[in-house]
C-alpha cells in the first residue's frame, strides 16, 4: 500500500516572562516549550475511558463514532455567553434586549422567548434529520463533528433545537448556545464557538391583518418549487415574510453597529430553509458576512406540529459579531482567563463602547514537522484535534506545506 508523508508547519508564540494564561498578540499562551495547564469546567466531564463518556451528569457508551477528545470535553459547561461582562455576553445581552424592547406581544410583553442553557448533548436525528440534512450529506461527516457515539454527538449549531422548541407550542424564540466543529486552526477557527438562533412563526392572520383588502390571503397553495419559493407556499406570504426577516435583522445589526450601516443579501442554499440569504454589512470599508437565513422549510415546520403557520430562521455567530464591534483579532481570546482581557469588558451598561487593547507583543516560534501517516482514514482534522489536545490554544496557527504519496 502506498504511504503518504505529510508535512505540517506549526506556528506558537513565546511568553516571556508573562504569567500562565497570558494572552500574546491575540493568541493565547502558557510558555515556551509544551507544557500547559487547562482550565477544568465546572461540569462533570470525565476524559473518554475504554467504554463511556461521562458528560452533564450523563454517561454514553461510546462505539466507532466516538470521537470527542478531553480538550473539547474540557469546553463542556463554561457557557461563556452566560458569564457577566464576557464579551458574548455583551452580545447577546445586545440582541436579546432589542428583541425585548422592539417585538411585543398583544399583552405588551415580549414576544420573543431566549433559551441560553439548553445542553449541548443532542441526538443524531435533532442534529441533522430533524432539519431535513440528507443522510449523505457532508455536514454528517466525522471528520467534521463531534460524536460521543453513533446517536449522540455535541450540537453542530443552535438550529438543533429549532423542531423541540416549535413542537413546544413556541413561535418566537431565541436560542443560544455553545457549538462544537472539528475544525482548522487559526485566528479565525475554533472547535467550540457560540451562535445564536432565531425563529417566527406567522398565522395567516398576523401575517395579512396590515395589508390592506388582505383578508383573501393564504398561506399555502398547491404550486412549484421555485428559485423565490417553495411550492406550498404563496408568493404573497414568501414575500411577506422575506421582508419581515429582512428588516428585522437590519434593524438589529443598525442598533449594533450605529446608523448608516450598508447590509446587502446574499442568495445561497441550506437545508432547512428556502429561499435562503447571507446578511453581510460593510463594516469599516469591508463586507463581512454576519449571519445566515431564510423562510423555513415547511415540512420542518409541519414535523413539528405547526402545519398552520409560515416562518422565518436566522443563525448568527457571537464571536463573529464580537471580533468585528470591539476589533477582538483572535478568537482564542474569548476563552482566556487573564483578567487584563477580561476587564476590559466591564462598563456601566452592555452599550458601552469598547475597543479591545492588545496584551503583549512577542515573536512568533516556527516548528516544522513531517510525518508518515499508516492509514487511509486520515483526516486533517485528526491531526489538528492532536495538535489541541497536546498543544492547547498555544498553537495559533497549522499549515500544510507538502505532501508526498511512495509510490511502492
Amino acid at each position: 500500500m502506498a504511504m503518504l508523508w505529510k508535512f505540517m508547519r506549526v506556528a506558537k508564540y513565546s511568553k516571556t516572562a508573562l504569567s500562565s494564561k497570558v494572552k500574546v498578540r491575540g493568541i493565547p499562551t502558557h510558555s515556551r516549550h509544551s507544557s500547559s495547564k487547562s482550565v477544568h469546567s465546572d461540569y462533570a466531564a470525565s476524559a473518554p475511558c475504554s467504554n463511556t463518556v461521562e458528560l452533564l451528569g450523563k454517561s454514553y457508551p461510546q462505539d466507532d463514532y466516538s470521537n470527542v477528545t478531553e480538550k473539547i470535553l474540557s469546553k463542556v459547561g463554561r457557557n461563556l455567553h452566560n458569564r457577566k461582562h464576557h464579551p458574548l455576553w455583551l452580545i447577546k445581552e445586545q440582541v436579546k434586549e432589542h428583541f425585548y424592547k422592539h417585538y411585543l406581544g398583544r399583552r405588551g410583553t415580549p414576544l420573543f422567548s431566549v433559551y441560553d442553557a439548553l445542553s449541548p448533548v443532542v441526538t443524531v436525528q435533532q442534529n441533522f434529520d430533524s432539519l431535513l440534512i440528507p443522510q449523505n450529506h457532508a455536514s454528517r461527516r466525522k471528520e467534521d463533528n463531534y460524536y460521543l457515539n453513533r446517536d449522540h454527538m455535541l450540537r453542530a449549531h443552535t438550529s438543533a433545537h429549532q423542531w423541540d422548541l416549535i413542537h413546544s407550542g413556541l413561535d418566537a424564540f431565541l436560542a443560544v448556545g455553545d457549538v462544537y466543529r472539528r475544525d482548522t486552526i487559526d485566528n479565525t477557527h475554533y472547535p467550540v464557538f457560540h451562535q445564536m438562533e432565531g425563529v417566527r412563526l406567522f398565522s395567516c392572520h398576523e401575517l395579512f391583518s396590515s395589508i390592506k383588502d388582505g383578508e383573501g390571503l393564504q398561506l399555502f397553495e398547491q404550486g412549484h418549487r421555485t428559485a423565490h419559493k417553495q411550492e406550498c407556499h404563496t408568493m404573497e406570504a414568501v414575500r411577506l415574510v422575506e421582508f419581515n426577516l429582512k428588516q428585522v435583522l437590519t434593524k438589529l445589526m443598525t442598533h449594533i453597529f450605529g446608523d448608516g450601516l450598508q447590509v446587502r443579501w446574499v442568495d445561497c442554499y441550506f437545508p432547512f430553509t428556502h429561499p435562503s440569504f447571507e446578511m453581510e454589512i460593510n463594516f469599516q470599508g469591508e463586507w463581512m458576512e454576519v449571519l445566515g437565513c431564510g423562510v423555513m422549510e415547511q415540512q420542518l415546520v409541519n414535523s413539528a406540529g405547526a402545519q398552520d403557520k409560515i416562518g422565518w430562521a436566522f443563525g448568527l455567530g457571537l464571536e463573529r459579531l464580537a471580533m468585528i464591534l470591539y476589533d477582538i483579532p483572535d478568537i482564542r481570546l474569548f476563552w482566556s482567563e487573564d483578567e487584563r482581557f477580561l476587564k476590559q469588558f466591564i462598563g456601566p451598561h452592555i452599550w458601552q463602547k469598547i475597543k479591545f487593547q492588545p496584551l503583549s507583543r512577542y515573536p512568533p516560534l516556527i516548528n516544522d514537522i513531517s510525518f508518515w501517516l499508516p492509514s487511509e482514514t486520515y483526516s486533517q482534522n485528526d491531526f489538528y484535534d492532536l495538535v489541541r489536545t497536546i498543544g492547547g490554544d498555544l498553537i495559533e496557527k497549522v499549515v500544510l506545506l507538502d505532501e508526498f504519496t511512495h509510490p511502492k
